[in-house]
């Protein structure tokens, strides 16, 4: 699909956690393609230097649940390019078991990389934006922060925070210049989707039966999305949630595949 929209993103500076790959990886080759300066915030170093090095991001290897890392990416940012204009607090995991066979361990992993984290980073980056005079703030949500899925119950959790983390983030921040929304995917074609959720053709066509436009979503819609909400094009939106799932959460009932 051909783009041409431009959000007028030239030279601003932006930090995509989780952006090694998946969704994160088409939000920094679509930042960069803007014209902003990217890091690349990721426990995944090959993939991340990988990409860097196709795009002229910079990658800093990141565990955003360990607030130390977190403190030092954000400075090493600040070292390269002096300031923050947008975060992309992507960075996410899953674990799946039967709602009775969940460890306290999984549990506390998931919670620990996809709120705690996005806390973290949020709060240190949103520092630095209040003293810069401004910044907006994207957080990754799931239409699984208001759906269920029984067999990834702290994932559900924690998009549901993200949900409420975003909310309060925006009535927080909003006297410093510092917008934060979210965007909540349906079912994107990425690796984390083939890993949970379509796991065989016929949960790919259960899916399916429950998304008007009859398709995945690809990660580059998404991106478009993030850019959309970090740009001015944006400026009168802030503590929304924007569902981008081919109609999935509109629909009461399936549609014909």
């Amino acid at each position: 699909m051909t783009r041409h929209i431009s959000f007028g993103l030239e030279g601003r500076v932006a930090i995509v956690t989780g952006g090694a790959q998946g969704i994160g990886e088409a939000c920094v080759r679509r930042l960069r393609k803007e014209g902003a300066q990217v890091v690349i915030a990721d426990v995944a170093s090959e993939a991340g230097n990988r990409l860097a090095g196709e795009t002229g991001a910079a990658f800093v290897h990141t565990d955003v649940g360990n607030k130390m890392h977190v403190d030092a990416m954000v400075a090493k940012t600040l070292q390269m390019h002096g300031r923050v204009d947008i975060l992309v607090n992507n960075a996410g995991i899953f674990k799946a078991a039967p709602f009775l066979e969940v460890t306290e361990a999984d549990f506390d992993a998931v919670l620990r990389v996809n709120l705690k984290g996005a806390f973290l980073v949020g709060q240190a980056v949103a520092r630095e934006m209040a003293r810069q005079g401004g910044g907006t703030i994207v957080n990754m949500s799931s239409v699984n922060g208001v759906l269920a899925i029984p067999s990834i119950a702290s994932y559900n959790v924690s998009k549901g925070g993200i949900n409420q983390l975003t909310r309060v983030m925006a009535l927080a921040l909003a006297d410093h210049g510092i917008r934060v929304n979210a965007v909540a995917p349906g079912t994107i074609a990425t690796e984390l989707a083939a890993q949970s959720v379509l796991t065989s053709e016929e949960a790919r066509l259960k899916i399916l039966s429950r998304t008007p436009m009859k398709r995945l979503g690809e990660p580059a819609e998404i991106a478009d999305v993030v850019c959309w909400l970090a740009s001015d094009a944006s400026s009168y939106v802030t503590g929304e949630i924007v569902t981008v799932d081919g109609g999935r959460m509109t629909l009461n009932y399936t549609v014909p595949i």
